[in-house]
């Protein structure tokens, strides 16, 4: 048993042995099983022909005359995303407490959110909205539904395990002091959890913005029908404009996910 021991450095300064044969053995399963997904060398090698070709159809001057129709369906995406994680971080918070071990109320209940949110997240956000939008008809409706939905299942998750690894001896003073079921919730353990949450919130907001593009694909609104038209039409002039506009969005929340986190966990130490 000691040969497959992963402690390192080993006296002799060398990696152990049981880390180099998992290393081995996961190369080789991944050598011998790249042909099921039909990894090829020659195949990737011609690729790189087509995929440098599809990066110079891009080196073409934007079509600023699309840039109001592109502004109004940014906006669609952008409020599809927010309400989506705003309506998600109202159902997911009561969740991620019944699915957090020290925090939830019965055994039973706990077992019972996990399965629901392992079901909401097994299926990707475009597989619900064609089931929302064969529901309640195309537009943006079903769009915030799926996203709502599978967001549920990935932040009440998360939420869970931030509440599980909080420090037990505060939740053991409030209750000393005789405070309520719902009052050591709210008092000890939420704060404690606050900044995982709240890098969780910033984080999932992010995931949102980039799904809600392809959910036009569907139907489910967004810049994600127009997007995908660009490519189908070669008209690549309106899509490095949408391409931009989505790189430039989903940067901006990620400074001001740094920028809230940093508050946050800095203001907490204070």
């Amino acid at each position: 048993m000691k040969v497959f021991m992963l402690r390192w450095p080993t006296r002799s300064g060398l990696p152990p042995f049981g880390l180099v044969a998992l290393l081995v053995i996961a190369l080789l399963s991944l050598i011998l099983t790249a042909p099921l997904v039909e990894i090829e060398l020659e195949r990737l090698r011609q690729s790189v022909g087509n995929f440098s070709e599809f990066i110079v159809n891009f080196m073409v001057w934007p079509s600023f005359d699309y840039l109001p129709t592109l502004g109004v369906k940014l906006l669609e995406t952008l409020q599809m995303s927010f309400l989506a994680t705003a309506i998600a971080i109202v159902i997911s918070l009561p969740l991620g407490f019944l699915a957090a071990r020290n925090a939830t109320c019965h055994p039973v209940v706990y077992r019972i959110t996990r399965d629901a949110l392992s079901l909401m997240r097994s299926l990707p956000e475009l597989v619900w909205a064609l089931v929302f939008v064969s529901a309640v008809g195309l537009g943006p409706l079903p769009g915030v539904m799926a996203l709502a939905f599978v967001t549920v299942g990935f932040m009440g998750k998360f939420f869970a395990e931030a509440i599980e690894t909080i420090d037990a001896k505060a939740v053991e003073g409030v209750e000393a002091h005789g405070a309520s079921w719902m009052q050591v919730r709210l008092f000890a353990m939420f704060p404690q959890a606050f900044p995982n949450l709240a890098g969780t919130m910033m984080y999932v907001l992010d995931h949102n913005v980039r799904a809600a593009t392809i959910l036009g694909i569907v139907g489910a609104g967004g810049i994600g029908y127009d997007m995908v038209m660009s490519m189908r039409l070669f008209q690549y002039d309106r899509l490095i404009l949408i391409a931009l506009s989505i790189y430039l969005i989903v940067t901006l929340l990620d400074r001001l996910s740094d920028y809230l986190r940093n508050r946050i966990i800095h203001g907490a130490k204070q």
